[in-house]
């Protein structure tokens, strides 16, 4: 069960806080209960953007903080511009992080915050999280851990507090959808922007993610949508082609968290 009065304590008590705000249902639930517990004078939330964050999420998370009036400011943040990130190791995450932090460290020395927070819930820290260990060197705070929640418990107290999103599937950056090694690049982030923009026009609902696989793009939804992928499959491969890549694979699996992980073990064996 969720406490909303433990996490608007929490965060009363937190001082001026600033969120590392992405529009995804875990940081838009801390946008509107900070928003709220703390006034437009001692809360911000902070989007960083750049070619890696889904035009689709960014429109989300506007229309989250328009409607629940959530002080909001959005920075552009360069870790495209890093070799490092660039370069696609599996902590990937770690160099997009640091720059995020960094940028938000920044603002919240200017603007005199007391403690910088993101939506890291008790069911990330199991899950493949390199970027973690940036929020750790920069004394990034997690309520949500904190208090112990669960990703259950963090839908459920959104969807109390009528947010919209409250069971939107995880949508993490593009650059997640780029195999391990293959260099991640404005191009082939807008690849597969555009490829899963065509699938959800197509009707594609829940978790959808197309992998990038250089010249293959894999397409993972869930088992219910393969009815409607293998009815379009003829437009679906006309489309995907059209915007670079030379094949087109359903995933027989289906949609997994991490998919990319174990591709990178087989690789290497």
């Amino acid at each position: 069960m969720f406490d909303l009065v433990a996490l608007t304590d929490l965060l009363r008590r937190s001082g001026r806080v600033l969120l590392g705000y992405s529009g995804g249902v875990d940081s838009a639930l801390l946008a509107v209960t900070g928003a709220r517990a703390l006034g437009p004078d001692a809360f911000l939330a902070v989007i960083g953007r750049s070619s890696s964050y889904p035009e689709a999420q960014y429109q989300s998370a506007l229309e989250v903080a328009w409607t629940f009036q959530v002080p909001l400011l959005e920075v552009t943040t360069h870790e495209v511009a890093d070799p490092r990130y660039r370069a696609n190791p599996t902590d990937r995450c770690y160099f997009c992080k640091q720059e995020l932090w960094t940028r938000l460290g920044e603002v919240a020395r200017a603007r005199r915050f007391d403690v910088v927070i993101d939506g890291t819930n008790t069911d990330d820290l199991s899950a493949h999280r390199p970027g973690r260990r940036a929020g750790e060197e920069h004394a990034v705070r997690s309520p949500l851990v904190e208090l112990g929640w669960t990703k259950a418990q963090v839908r459920s107290a959104a969807q109390a507090l009528g947010l919209p999103i409250w069971d939107a599937p995880a949508s993490p950056c593009l650059a997640s959808r780029v195999r391990y090694g293959l260099a991640v690049t404005p191009e082939r982030l807008a690849q597969v922007e555009r490829a899963e923009a065509f699938l959800r026009g197509l009707g594609v609902r829940g978790d959808l993610r197309v992998r990038h696989h250089g010249d293959l793009a894999r397409i993972e939804v869930l088992p219910e949508m393969f009815p409607l992928l293998s009815a379009r499959w003829a437009a679906i491969e006309v489309e995907l082609v059209a915007l670079g890549f030379a094949r087109v694979e359903r995933d027989p699996q289906g949609y997994r968290r991490g998919s990319l992980l174990p591709l990178l073990a087989e690789a290497g064996a």
